[in-house]
């Protein structure tokens, strides 16, 4: 997903699930900073870098993918962006090593979503935010791995757009990241072609391209990893489950739900809106950015600031270093690793050590990243 959905949407969500204008803004900025948090940008803030949420372009050129490589890059991506749907799925006939990568495809309602967002709860803004970040991605993200691999994210020549008219024409991909994605000619630009199974660009959705990310999109294809079926993606049905389940998840969040259960929507919020939204979801443009900044307006009446990547820096620069926990950021970096620790502790367990291995903080003892220490401190005084 992009800034349109995970920024403005989710302000539209988190209005209608009873928060006020300035909690809006406070989750809806971590849902969209979830994709900005780099380690460069930690760096430049002196922040712990194992509170990344994102790899840079930049920074993937660079990465390695030796085992420790491959292990930080799937932490980072498989807690975030795609939070795996079943841990302990089946495959028959295959090797341990696929069967692994297997499991870490990302997919919406998997047990792993509702352990994200109950770990959110009691929580700051900022985790909310987080949490809706990666929940959305669930939906947007299905069918693709959060680790490199060839035979389980790429695409090939069958790929069909299904068009609004009813009929269907073949996608283009070619690598060009400097050029836009041609919406009328069907010309889309994705990750570079990689025979190895582990490079980066076979991360994720990089050989799909942005199209995942467009909520207007419906497409078929035939993922190696699902025997060659055709699979059919459709992307504004898909993102108003994500929206509807934005809101449910929010209202248990703020204590208006007993309990949160995948697979439940909140229709009954967009009573009165679901015609807007799905037309919102459904125009063929590259950024839906005004419209849901025009919803969101709407709704709560207030003016929606444009997201600013610098806004709190000054914040945490400036603050003390025993306060920089409880300054916006900090508060931000705490729900990052708890998140991490979280997702790669289940994938661990599992039996899976793509993610590296994991070590139960809340044990006797310390041992592991310092950068964790912070949960540890949260959990002895009695904070979140």
């Amino acid at each position: 997903m992009q800034e349109d959905f995970h920024y403005y949407a989710t302000y539209c969500a988190a209005f209608l699930a009873g928060y006020s204008h300035e909690e809006c803004l406070a989750i809806c900025y971590s849902a969209q900073f979830t994709d900005l948090c780099s380690a460069t940008l930690l760096g430049k803030l002196k922040a712990p870098l194992s509170a990344a949420t994102t790899q840079l372009s930049m920074e993937m050129a660079d990465a390695r993918t030796d085992l420790i490589g491959l292990q930080n890059i799937t932490r980072i991506w498989a807690s975030f962006h795609f939070l795996p749907y079943d841990l302990y799925a089946e495959k028959k006939r295959v090797s341990r090593r696929y069967r692994q990568k297997y499991r870490l495809i990302c997919g919406p309602n998997g047990s792993l979503v509702r352990d994200t967002v109950e770990l959110a709860k009691g929580g700051s803004l900022q985790a909310v935010g987080l949490a809706m970040h990666v929940l959305a991605d669930t939906w947007a993200h299905a069918n693709f791995a959060g680790t490199p691999s060839l035979v389980i994210n790429n695409t090939n020549y069958h790929f069909y757009e299904l068009l609004p008219d009813g009929s269907e024409r073949p996608v283009r991909f070619r690598n060009d990241p400097s050029s836009p994605d041609d919406l009328d000619q069907g010309l889309f630009t994705n990750s570079l072609y990689q025979m190895s199974e582990n490079s980066v660009m076979n991360l994720g959705h990089g050989r799909a391209g942005h199209l995942p990310d467009y909520s207007f999109i419906r497409y078929k294809y035939l993922p190696a990893w699902g025997g060659y079926r055709e699979l059919l993606k459709d992307n504004p049905s898909d993102y108003l489950h994500a929206f509807c389940q934005m809101i449910e998840a929010m209202k248990y969040l703020r204590g208006e739900r007993a309990s949160f259960t995948t697979g439940k929507y909140d229709w009954e919020a967009i009573d009165g809106l679901r015609e807007k939204i799905t037309a919102i979801l459904t125009r063929r443009q590259l950024n839906a950015c005004d419209d849901w900044r025009a919803l969101g307006e709407e709704l709560s009446g207030q003016a929606i600031e444009d997201f600013s990547v610098e806004k709190y820096q000054r914040e945490y620069l400036e603050a003390e270093e025993q306060e920089k926990d409880a300054t916006f950021l900090g508060r931000f970096f705490l729900a990052a690793l708890a998140q991490k620790s979280m997702v790669t502790n289940k994938i661990f367990k599992s039996g899976n050590l793509l993610a590296g291995y994991s070590v139960d903080y809340k044990g006797r003892g310390f041992r592991g990243i310092k950068d964790f220490r912070k949960l540890v401190e949260q959990v002895r005084g009695g904070g979140r």
